[in-house]
């Protein structure tokens, strides 16, 4: 083999070797941007958005509070019967039995501690019980805001005498969220924008979403004004309760490659 021949044939060996390190070291490269996006430079930015939606269900609970002596089977007997009274009263209303629901049932004890001369060395006897109180609570659904004066006042004139927790809501938050969501990621973009061009580099990949929160929901708490009212003349007078509106925020956080 001529020596003109055998420096082709080493040029062209060296060349491929060449060729295969640099098509390995693009694959690598490639493969752990891919797999490992904390091996290069990123950053995150953060954006919030908010959306406002009327809410479309209310809902409330009262319960039925009875006081007495030791005669629990009594006890237990006139709270049911109030009891579905008002629920009675709720369902002629129209609010469907899905609607309506028992969210609690206590009975609790009383007592009364007996006075004794601790001094005198003697034994006292532990505090008795004198009676029991059973207490029922229910949780009730509107989808008519028309019915919410009605039922706030008619539940106490039929038995109960305790109205708490008065809430509105969005029955189905998830466009107001969808809204939001999109405010929220479009103030991130923005600010990544922002931020590349400040600093001087190119805006790479979007290596990472993710969302921080989304707001509870805003409610109405009507509990004391109603309790003060129970067992008065005032109770009979429809209080006004009003809606308002509901406001969602969303936090999101986008992690962008630094080019």
């Amino acid at each position: 083999m001529s020596p003109s021949l055998k420096n082709l044939l080493g040029l062209a060996v060296i060349a491929s070797l060449v060729w295969f390190l640099y098509f390995g070291f693009v694959v690598t490269r490639t493969y752990d941007r891919s797999s490992e996006p904390t091996n290069f430079r990123s950053f995150t930015v953060q954006g919030d958005g908010k959306a406002v939606g009327v809410p479309d269900v209310a809902s409330f609970s009262f319960d039925v509070i009875t006081e007495g002596d030791k005669d629990l089977a009594k006890l237990q007997s006139d709270n049911a019967t109030k009891m579905n009274a008002a629920i009675e009263f709720v369902t002629k209303q129209g609010i469907d039995k899905k609607d309506i629901a028992t969210t609690g049932y206590s009975i609790q004890p009383r007592y009364e501690n007996v006075i004794c001369d601790y001094r005198a060395g003697s034994v006292c006897p532990p505090a008795e019980i004198v009676g029991y109180t059973v207490q029922q609570t229910t949780h009730v659904k509107i989808r008519d805001f028309k019915l919410i004066s009605p039922l706030l006042t008619g539940v106490v004139t039929s038995g109960a005498n305790s109205v708490t927790d008065i809430r509105f809501a969005l029955d189905n938050p998830t466009e107001i969220e969808n809204m939001a969501r999109a405010e929220a990621i479009e103030k991130a973009k923005e600010k990544a924008k922002n931020i590349a061009e400040a600093g001087g580099f190119t805006l790479g990949r979007l290596l990472e979403i993710s969302e921080g929160y989304i707001s509870p929901s805003v409610s109405y708490r009507g509990g004391a004004m109603m309790d003060m009212a129970v067992g008065s003349k005032e109770a009979a007078v429809a209080p006004t309760i009003e809606a308002g509106s509901q406001e969602i925020q969303i936090q999101v956080y986008l992690k962008y490659e630094i080019r």
